[in-house]
């Protein structure tokens, strides 16, 4: 039987990979800081874990690097971030979003700080019908001066759905299988990454083109001051 996965975008419309803007959709933010300070490397430290799901930190850092590193931006090693973190005593991952953004330049050298926090990562079996479901607020912080260069929160669901086949009872076994296959086995990665994509890539909303890119000073329009 042919299936088709149903993806629901919260907050944000797409259209084709998200890069054009919604009319309808939020204010372009102000980039005034961010142009300002013009980073060059950015240091993902360990996402801040709030949900009960051990494992979202561990998933969710195989994903983050690579939008940031497309935006035109060096992206720190995860593995070698997570080592020296270690060695300065600060494996628990709040105690570096507790920490001054500051303190990672002299580390690092390093001149932002992407910080993650993981407020939702779970999925939900109700009767027939399970929901996959993320959340995740992102802030990128200056290791020069501290102050908050750029935020944005992003929140994605994902239900599996079968196709209608025209049989009533076949469609309702067919739609409690591919439910119960997403419980066992939540399809967490796809929905992480198409949340960092939107974060990262939506005009007036995500990151401004960095100085690895060709558009790097030359997107004003787009991602205006």
């Amino acid at each position: 039987m042919r299936m088709v996965r149903a993806l629901t975008v919260t907050a944000l419309a797409l259209g084709g990979f998200a890069l054009s803007a919604c009319v309808t959709g939020p204010a372009p933010k102000s980039y005034a800081a961010m142009r300002a300070e013009s980073p060059r490397g950015i240091l993902v430290v360990p996402a801040l874990n709030t949900t009960v799901n051990v494992d979202a930190a561990d998933y969710f850092v195989s994903t983050i690097s690579r939008p940031i590193a497309e935006r035109g931006y060096y992206v720190f090693p995860a593995h070698m971030v997570k080592r020296l973190l270690d060695d300065e005593g600060l494996s628990d991952a709040g105690l570096v979003h507790q920490a001054d953004a500051s303190r990672f330049k002299p580390l690092f050298g390093c001149d932002a700080v992407m910080f993650v926090e993981i407020d939702r990562w779970d999925s939900q079996y109700i009767v027939i019908s399970t929901s996959t479901n993320v959340e995740f607020k992102y802030t990128l912080k200056s290791c020069n001066s501290g102050a908050t260069l750029w935020t944005d929160t992003q929140a994605m669901s994902y239900s599996p759905q079968a196709s209608n086949s025209g049989n009533p009872l076949a469609d309702l076994i067919a739609q409690a299988v591919m439910a119960a296959l997403e419980k066992a086995k939540p399809n967490y990665i796809p929905l992480t990454q198409q949340a960092n994509l939107l974060a990262t890539h939506t005009i007036g909303q995500g990151l401004p083109a960095g100085p690895y890119a060709p558009q790097h000073n030359q997107d004003q329009a787009q991602f205006p001051n």
